[in-house]
């Protein structure tokens, strides 16, 4: 690890300097585009005013036979595009892959200035990040790029589940972390072939009752994990963000899985299909009634100390602070949505 007086310094001779806070954006998707496919290149710029973020995938879901086109479309996209306050990542091959290093290498050079993040699959460890870190800082000083690609790591491993909290704190280009449930299920050997979301054998049973029938209910299989990630995140600067729900045909489970992520923490998840980009924008927006009621709170207690009565519930500095998670989070929402601006009264 580098010592704290090295830490925000530039890895390359050129490369621009590091944020000292990331920015504040508001990224309930990050919707992933196949840029290989011409027809979906075409809807990029109507898409870019419906999400957070696009996102050019490179790695999984892309035939082999297909990743220069996909690069290339993704350049081509990534150039022709005016994304404004919409981020602009890409998903790029793994370390290990043939690939991975004409990503960034070609990438950085065409269109470095307009990329937000790097999504980078199957991270391990730091030591996976300390590469990554090194070689963007080369390749933006080499091209001139002026403001800091940022790197986000997919924790699809159980090697990288047991690093994370160095993964989390590995480089001032952390932006955050989003759990690959799929390719998790593999590397610890669960028997899913489930992408994300419950499994019918995943129960609890009630205690027996005579011969009555005993009542159960599914369970989260990924509940510790999604915990544990947000944790990592929180504790280094960071944003926690779910993965991948592969069934596009249950939209109910898929509210109920991104659901129980943003109640732990999460700041978004990714949205695969079209259907899954208004889930993503109810979900991980609170709600109107939540905010009004966190408002009073913070109007009764402008400087977040002491103790009072609101609609029967007792509210104290532990309470204003949760409040203030919400009308912060509501805030970067209006900026987006003015209409639901007006409903917080934001």
């Amino acid at each position: 690890m580098k010592s704290p007086r090295r830490f925000y310094q530039p890895l390359a001779l050129g490369a621009p300097a590091p944020f000292r806070e990331p920015p504040v954006r508001l990224e309930r998707m990050i919707h992933f585009v196949p840029p290989h496919i011409e027809k979906v290149r075409a809807k990029v710029p109507d898409l870019v005013t419906k999400v957070d973020v696009v996102l050019g995938n490179l790695e999984d879901a892309i035939p082999a036979d297909a990743k220069e086109a996909a690069r290339a479309g993704f350049i081509e996209m990534a150039k022709a595009t005016d994304f404004g306050e919409t981020g602009l990542w890409t998903r790029v091959n793994a370390l290990n892959s043939p690939w991975f290093l004409d990503d960034l290498m070609e990438i950085v050079a065409a269109v470095g200035d307009k990329l937000d993040v790097i999504m980078v699959p199957k991270v391990e460890g730091p030591w996976d990040i300390f590469y990554v870190d090194q070689l963007l800082a080369q390749l933006e000083a080499r091209h001139g790029v002026r403001k800091p690609i940022l790197v986000h790591a997919i924790l699809e491993t159980a090697e990288g589940v047991k690093n994370v909290d160095d993964i989390a704190a590995a480089s001032p280009r952390m932006h955050g972390m989003s759990l690959g449930p799929a390719d998790l299920a593999a590397s610890r050997g669960m028997k899913t072939t489930r992408v994300g979301g419950g499994h019918p054998d995943y129960r609890v049973l009630s205690d027996p009752d005579g011969d009555a029938p005993r009542a159960s209910a599914q369970q989260d299989l990924w509940h510790y994990t999604i915990a544990r990630m947000v944790d990592a995140c929180v504790a280094s600067g960071i944003k926690a963000f779910y993965g991948p729900f592969g069934d596009f045909s249950d939209p109910a489970a898929c509210e109920a899985q991104f659901r129980n992520a943003y109640l732990l923490g999460c700041a978004g998840a990714w949205s695969l299909h079209p259907s899954q980009i208004d889930i993503a924008k109810r979900v991980f927006a609170p709600e109107v009634d939540e905010v009004l009621f966190a408002k009073k709170i913070l109007d009764a207690m402008p400087d977040g100390t002491g103790a009072v009565m609101i609609d029967g519930k007792m509210q104290d500095d532990a309470t204003w602070k949760q409040a203030k998670v919400i009308v912060d989070l509501a805030t970067i929402v209006a900026r987006k949505d003015p209409e639901l601006g007006a409903a917080y009264g934001l």
